[in-house]
């Protein structure tokens, strides 16, 4: 099965179902439930400081109480699948809300995403709000020391292609395991003189198109091959690129690339 991990956004939704709160034992790849909740305890203890707190989570003054309120609640907060949670350029070019049912019930099998503070969860698990990125600095707790092992095991275990999409601070808490099918995604415009070029803020912009795209065109194919072809059927070349990775060419058309490029 053809696996797709994006990366969380610092910004999310406020609200959740009625009633619902965080249930570590209902989230994906249980074998996580023990570092998710070391984490948890990690936060909290260092919300007793409210300025220490504030100077870990690189918050500024304007948002600090907003978003150490959040953490404070975070295993009471209402919930909503992560797919909706988080907002920003990515998630809103992903446009979960708007995709077609069949095209969301594929992102609940397919997509992952790679919290900070609970490991790899999927696009449908049910998720609060709250603020910890994978550069926060914890007491007692290095999240890369403690996440890659755990994260890069669950990602050893899944069967078929995994395209990473993350950015490469995320990429960190948890590694591909070591094979021809498990490749980075990174994101390239074509200049006018033929060249690629990385692109950088609206590299997320892409990436949550081309999701959106490719969940929308179908079932998601079961190699690498038939993925690159389903791609470029969905107007998104993608092609070799340095070893272990995937070029993703964005398209000319799409809004925004050619004042970036």
């Amino acid at each position: 099965m053809t696996t797709l991990i994006l990366p969380p956004s610092e910004t999310k939704r406020d609200g959740g179902a009625a009633g619902s709160c965080l249930d570590l034992t209902a989230l994906s790849f249980p074998d996580l439930t023990d570092a998710r909740r070391d984490v948890l305890d990690a936060l909290a203890s260092l919300l007793s400081d409210d300025e220490a707190a504030a100077r870990a989570l690189k918050l500024s003054a304007r948002a600090a109480d907003r978003e150490l309120a959040r953490d404070r609640a975070v295993r009471a907060t209402p919930t909503m699948a992560a797919m909706d949670r988080y907002t920003g350029v990515l998630y809103d070019a992903l446009g979960a809300s708007v995709l077609s049912p069949s095209a969301r019930a594929r992102a609940h099998r397919h997509v992952l995403v790679h919290s900070a503070l609970l490991g790899l969860v999927g696009a449908g698990d049910l998720l609060p709000a709250y603020r910890l990125s994978h550069d926060s600095r914890l007491p007692g707790l290095a999240l890369k020391r403690h996440w890659s092992a755990a994260n890069a095991a669950v990602l050893a275990s899944l069967d078929g292609p995994i395209l990473d999409l993350r950015s490469e601070g995320y990429a960190a808490l948890g590694p591909l395991p070591e094979r021809d099918d498990a490749l980075f995604v990174r994101v390239v415009s074509i200049g006018e003189d033929g060249a690629a070029r990385a692109l950088n803020h609206f590299n997320k912009k892409g990436k949550g198109a081309f999701v959106r795209d490719l969940l929308e065109h179908g079932p998601l194919p079961e190699t690498i091959t038939d993925v690159i072809a389903a791609a470029g059927e969905c107007g998104w070349p993608l092609r070799p690129g340095a070893p272990g990775e995937l070029e993703l060419v964005v398209p000319a058309t799409l809004e925004g690339f050619a004042a970036a490029s």
